[in-house]
């Protein structure tokens, strides 16, 4: 398959490309923050200029496109609603628009915080209730998509991993500062079904040569607190799990609402999926055993930011 990837620098677009090219042909699209000598192909362009877009996707005629790219920073949503919109909710009716007029297929990556997190286990047909900038935006975006192109897969998700920067998810987060031997907070009232972004990687390819279509929840099939997920680690790499202390949300004195029980079920992709999803004990476990490899020192050498180091 010849896939167009947006967002390739980022932490899910990255890892989807790395996980992909080496049994398909791999464009990956970046805006602002280039690539050095990555594995696959890295196009440049604004993906939300209508001429760029359309030049791109005529350019390279892909068989699937798997936009990863949003603004995902809660706290800059919050602060800036019109951006938020013009990335998360218009772009990807633009994509869809322009990918279904060309015979392609979209796969649309939305997230578990459409929900408002009051009871968790939200299965797809549960109603969406959006609480911040971001997931409101996002959900618009999901819906736009779906409206536009029915043939259109949309996948919810929560995910972590390594890296471009080394700091983009929790799991680095915890993992950097209980290295370093700093204490740190970790939620125990938010709840989530975390993958590792190369385990989801794998799922959604096998997704596409599925075909499948419409909106799946692709999270973990089990659930853990914020807290607990640092601990985890925290043994998984033999830190000290004291480090961590547990909190709450309401002390950390975040700007967007947070929803406390962001569990999803994964009864319907289970149903057609032909292997058993990774639990979140084997995810942590893949994601020691990346760092065991090197791979966090891979992606940092395709960062261009630190050829300017001495």
């Amino acid at each position: 398959m010849r896939l167009l990837i947006s967002g390739a620098s980022g932490l899910l677009g990255l890892n989807v490309a790395l996980e992909a090219c080496g049994e398909h042909e791999v464009y990956g699209v970046v805006h602002r923050h280039r690539l050095h000598q990555a594995p696959f192909n890295v196009l440049q362009c604004d993906l939300s200029d209508d001429t760029a877009r359309r030049q791109l996707l005529e350019q390279i005629s892909p068989d699937w496109v798997i936009h990863c790219a949003a603004l995902a920073d809660l706290e800059v949503c919050e602060a800036n609603p019109p951006l938020a919109k013009k990335l998360n909710s218009d772009l990807p009716a633009k994509l869809a628009e322009d990918v279904s007029k060309g015979g392609a297929r979209l796969l649309h990556i939305s997230t578990d915080a459409v929900f408002d997190g009051k009871r968790g286990d939200y299965t797809e047909d549960d109603v969406p209730h959006p609480l911040s900038v971001y997931a409101q935006t996002k959900l618009a975006g999901e819906q736009a998509v779906l409206a536009i192109d029915p043939k259109a897969l949309v996948v919810r998700v929560n995910f972590y991993g390594w890296s471009l920067s080394g700091k983009r998810s929790l799991a680095e987060f915890f993992f950097n500062n209980l290295r370093a031997g700093k204490e740190t907070l970790g939620f125990r009232d938010v709840f989530f079904c975390p993958l590792l972004a190369n385990d989801l990687a794998r799922i959604l390819l096998t997704m596409l040569r599925l075909e499948l279509s419409g909106v799946y929840h692709v999270v973990s099939p089990q659930s853990i607190s914020k807290y607990q997920f640092g601990v985890e680690l925290a043994r998984a790499f033999n830190f000290d799990e004291k480090l961590i202390r547990p909190s709450s949300v309401s002390e950390a004195g975040l700007r967007a609402a947070r929803s406390p029980n962001m569990t999803l079920s994964v009864a319907k992709l289970q149903k057609v999926f032909p292997q058993p999803l990774p639990d979140i004990h084997t995810g942590l476990q893949h994601f020691v055993a990346l760092y065991r490899e090197g791979y966090p020192e891979r992606l940092r050498s395709m960062n261009p930011e630190n050829l300017r180091e001495p």
